[in-house]
């Protein structure tokens, strides 16, 4: 293990959204110009960024780790107040709020994949952190992470994690619970009490009684650095950012800014130094790094099997709804151009092997419009598509308006087809329910889109 060597695993990227400032490609470039191996990804309460920061980081050459600066409850993730960290939490029951106890409505834990089942596991975290746990926050609690702990590596995070929430509140036994309570939940190899040094006053008033902890409990140290720009010339375009996102200017001598400085991606050299006392805490980035190895299924197609009709397959019960559309939709006979047409897109479709995506596209939109729901007529190149309109997924005729199936699909350019929907915003929350009794849960997924400039 090269003594010179370290890995960044608390980093948020550009996709902890009016936070973190550390864009992707300027990230990878330096972590590869600094020859660090690998660097994380750890943004706050999300992993949206995770394909991105993976495609870009193998780009460049680094290995890298997805991860999560994870929002935990203090007691039960289904109770929206505030309470007490540290509390009795049998039961899912959480603590009292007290002047000796004040509450919290969230703490803080770092989490990353060692595995490609860990990386899965975070992302269901993510989810139901979101779907189950949301109160200002999404968050996870106790019995989520220990439902899908395998694959993951915790940590006690920054000075808003529990341990040292508790920690600065005097109460050493009870931190001292909780980090054996998540060494349990993780295994004892995979949890680490993870210490900063930004030269901010929190940090430092903490920082001993969980040396301590760590000695007491075995628990191997982490060193990090809470990375949130990439170059330390980017500190106060960073402020600029916090100030938009709280709605201050930098004129505003009470604006929220962070305490201490060093936010960015420092050296191997600077954080060896920084850490000098203790080696180990720097050789543990390297030791999990290694540990990390996931991987995307890329190229694999996801879509859900169509339940087609008992002897029949997707290709030939595509056929029967293309003829049975053509029909309706020309009732005084269809033409040769449109039958060509139909032969030509039929052999691509089958070809390519989406006749199962047309058959669902069909079904959702026919199922919006037996269900009284407003469906748009089809928007996109998918208008160039004779079978689309025969299956009513569109509204326009593309022979009759000279439109290029090849917009759409074509057969020299192997992709998925782009069907775009337009239904009723108010009964959105109907579609997406038949949709998920359909095909279950693991097949029906909502998506975020980010714009950038």
């Amino acid at each position: 293990m090269s003594g010179e060597q370290f890995v960044h695993l608390h980093v948020h990227t550009e996709y902890s959204m009016l936070d973190g400032a550390a864009r992707l490609p300027d990230l990878m470039a330096e972590t590869a110009r600094m020859g660090m191996p690998a660097i994380a990804m750890t943004d706050h309460g999300n992993v949206f960024g995770a394909y991105d920061f993976y495609k870009k980081a193998k780009a460049a050459g680094v290995k890298p780790i997805i991860g999560m600066e994870a929002y935990v409850a203090p007691g039960s993730r289904f109770e929206r107040r505030r309470a007490a960290v540290g509390g009795d939490r049998s039961g899912g029951s959480m603590a009292d709020v007290s002047p000796d106890n004040p509450g919290e409505m969230y703490t803080h834990m770092t989490l990353l994949a060692t595995t490609t089942e860990g990386m899965h596991n975070l992302f269901r975290l993510s989810s139901l952190a979101s779907l189950e746990g949301h109160y200002y926050k999404p968050r996870m609690d106790r019995e989520l992470l220990e439902r899908y702990a395998v694959g993951l590596v915790g940590t006690t995070g920054c000075a808003g994690g529990e341990v040292n929430r508790l920690l600065l509140q005097d109460r050493y036994p009870d931190a001292l619970q909780a980090a054996a309570d998540y060494r349990d939940i993780f295994g004892a190899e995979n949890f680490f009490c993870e210490v900063m040094d930004h030269g901010a006053d929190i940090e430092r008033r903490y920082r001993d009684d969980l040396l301590r902890l760590a000695a007491e409990l075995g628990l191997p140290l982490l060193a990090t650095n809470d990375l949130h720009y990439t170059y330390e010339r980017d500190a106060q375009a960073h402020e600029v950012l916090l100030c938009v996102q709280t709605g201050k200017t930098m004129a505003d001598v009470n604006r929220f800014k962070f305490d201490g400085t060093g936010y960015y991606l420092k050296p191997p050299a600077e954080m060896r130094q920084v850490w000098r006392d203790f080696p180990a805490a720097c050789d543990n980035t390297l030791l999990i790094a290694e540990r990390c190895d996931v991987m995307f299924n890329e190229g694999a197609n996801l879509m859900p099997r169509f339940p087609v009709p008992t002897g029949e397959t997707e290709d030939s019960f595509l056929v029967q709804e293309v003829e049975r559309g053509l029909l309706e939709r020309f009732p005084g006979g269809v033409s040769d151009a449109h039958r060509s047409r139909t032969a030509y897109e039929l052999g691509v479709i089958t070809t390519m092997g989406f006749p199962g995506y047309f058959l669902v596209v069909a079904d959702l939109v026919r199922h919006a419009k037996e269900s009284g729901i407003r469906v748009g007529p089809g928007r996109g190149s998918a208008g160039g598509s004779v079978i689309a309109y025969a299956l009513g997924i569109t509204e326009l005729d593309p022979v009759a308006h000279g439109l290029l199936f090849e917009r759409f699909l074509n057969p020299e350019r192997i992709s998925m087809p782009d069907i775009d929907l337009d239904f009723d915003e108010r009964r959105r929350g109907d579609m997406i329910r038949y949709a998920t009794e359909l095909y279950g849960e693991e097949r029906v997924a909502q998506i975020i889109t980010y714009g950038t400039i």
